[in-house]
């Protein structure tokens, strides 16, 4: 079976991508988790196929929690659901600071494309 901390993982990967299509790499902050959970509801075994549903569940000025839902293709099946937290800090003095508001309008436009209303 996938063990436990592969979950974290395939999250990681899910949000990354996510965070490259808001091109927040470019600003001057960075993202740190400062809190992630997931609540496994099936195991996976290798070969299978999975799919990582990421979305903004919550904005505020300096942090977004995000869910994530993974799903197997053999099972058919929702395996896993999963949050984090994120927040933004400023790359030279390391302090948390407000999402750059063109990345905040990006945000909004994804999710509203979802018809998630955040």
């Amino acid at each position: 079976h996938v063990n436990n901390t592969v979950y974290y993982r395939y999250m990681e990967s899910a949000r990354i991508l996510y965070f490259d299509a808001l091109d927040i790499f470019s600003t001057d902050v960075f993202t740190v988790v400062a809190s992630s959970q997931c609540q496994y509801l099936k195991p996976v075994f290798y070969p299978d196929t999975l799919s990582v549903a990421t979305r903004i569940e919550e904005l505020r000025n300096s942090a977004l929690r995000m869910s994530y839902v993974l799903w197997s293709e053999k099972q058919q099946a929702v395996i896993a659901q999963g949050e984090a937290v994120i927040v933004c800090v400023d790359k030279i003095n390391m302090k948390k600071t407000a999402i750059p508001e063109r990345v905040r309008l990006k945000m909004k436009e994804i999710e509203l494309s979802v018809s998630n209303i955040i």
